[in-house]
């Protein structure tokens, strides 16, 4: 049995569907935990075990795999709850504070699933004019948020990260939407440069929040599924998001405008193929979407992306090879957009260049003659992790990255 398609994916579209699967055949122990061990890589199993719990399969199952499924499933349910509940009171104290915020993802996500705070959000993403960034900040202090990173110059960084004391709360500051230096992507923050003009307003527990236009926000989630896949890749939950935005918004969607632009950066088969695994998979309806021809005709085979990103996890970092692998994909997108073969891309992998090793290591800004030190520290730490870590090794990272290249060149995002 093939965990991930057999049990996995059917779990899931159930419960997008808010129904329980009805599995009658028994399951072994293996299965059982093979199953929400899936479930947690790709951060569902509260999901997943709703789903499942009451099916006449799960009444001969061993007591203690349910049990510790759903002791992990209380806890991140009050823990997301908690969550939920606090951002909506620090995004109310910004936007009475005059902070042009604009959330993105998360939250907005969230609220279309059937029991939206079984979607487990690590932290809330918040998008803001970069003109703003000093009165944003001192409102995110006055409500008792910490910066996450206290090394960081916060006024050059595009991301600045916050936490609260005795709060499961996390933030993520965007000032863009994407690392601007990044030679891979940086570039797509083209697409969003009015998006405060566009923004929409929606009600979620009974506070107003704003966000971006239905066509930008879903455009955005492409965007972000396809920098992680340049990455070590993503998981099954970020197409979720997509295919239950698409149903929900698709009427009021430009798909022409969505697809030129994914032509535009090399994503149209990537997309296509996310919407294919929807629709063969989950719950994506083209109906209801409003999904026109122009898309519906373009022909690609979705099953190598699906079966990349069911040993994802939820951003490429299922194992740590896989994690490390991403430099390898990374640099060949970075040096074909700079025009330079793809083998230029192995050197870079072993020698970031300074833009890259700043963002990592902030002494740098200051003193750059220190690269060749950072460059022994970055190498030092990865033989730590090698060290310390199972499922992570060099060389099996090496051909990762090597596959992945190919799957790029597959989907026509690198050149053949």
């Amino acid at each position: 049995m093939n965990t991930k398609k057999d049990l996995f994916l059917p779990a899931l579209t159930a419960a997008l569907k808010n129904k329980k699967v009805t599995w009658s055949e028994s399951l072994s122990p293996q299965d059982w935990s093979s199953l929400f061990h899936i479930a947690s890589v790709h951060h569902v199993l509260p999901m997943i075990y709703e789903a499942v719990y009451n099916c006449p399969a799960a009444r001969n199952a061993d007591p203690q795999i349910f049990a510790r499924a759903k002791q992990q499933t209380i806890h991140s349910v009050m823990l997301q709850t908690m969550k939920t509940n606090e951002f909506l009171n620090l995004f109310r104290h910004l936007r009475q504070s005059g902070v042009h915020a604009l959330v993105v993802k998360g939250i907005v996500c969230r609220n279309l699933y059937p029991n939206p705070d079984y979607r487990i959000s690590g932290d809330e993403d918040i998008l803001i004019p970069e003109d703003q960034f000093e009165l944003c900040h001192q409102t995110m202090l006055d409500y008792g948020m910490q910066l996450a990173d206290q090394a960081q110059d916060i006024y050059t960084e595009h991301e600045v990260p916050y936490g609260k004391p005795g709060s499961p709360l996390y933030i993520e500051l965007h000032k863009c939407l994407f690392p601007p230096k990044s030679d891979a992507y940086g570039d797509l923050n083209r697409f969003f440069k009015n998006v405060q003009d566009r923004a929409v307003k929606l009600s979620i527990d009974g506070e107003e929040v704003v966000t971006m236009g239905h066509t930008d926000h879903l455009f955005y989630l492409i965007c972000h599924a396809f920098k992680h896949f340049l990455h070590s890749g993503f998981g099954i939950r970020q197409v979720c998001d997509i295919v239950l935005f698409a149903n929900h918004y698709g009427k009021e969607i430009d798909w022409i405008r969505i697809l030129r632009q994914c032509r535009e950066i090399h994503a149209d088969l990537f997309t296509a193929a996310l919407f294919r695994i929807g629709q063969k998979y989950l719950t994506f309806d083209p109906v209801l979407a409003g999904f026109p021809k122009e898309w519906q005709e373009i022909r690609v085979d979705e099953q190598p992306l699906l079966d990349d990103l069911l040993d994802a996890g939820i951003y490429g970092d299922g194992t740590m090879s896989r994690k490390h692998s991403s430099n390898i994909t990374l640099n060949a997108v970075s040096a074909q957009k700079q025009g330079k073969n793809a083998e230029h891309s192995v050197i870079k992998t072993l020698f970031p260049p300074m833009k890259s090793m700043e963002r990592r290591y902030h002494y740098l800004k200051k003193y750059p003659m220190l690269l060749p030190a950072a460059w022994i520290s970055r190498i030092l730490k990865y033989r730590k992790e090698i060290s310390k870590s199972q499922n992570n090794d060099a060389a099996q990272a090496v051909a990762i990255g090597n596959r992945r290249v190919e799957l790029l060149k597959q989907y026509k995002i690198l050149d053949k």
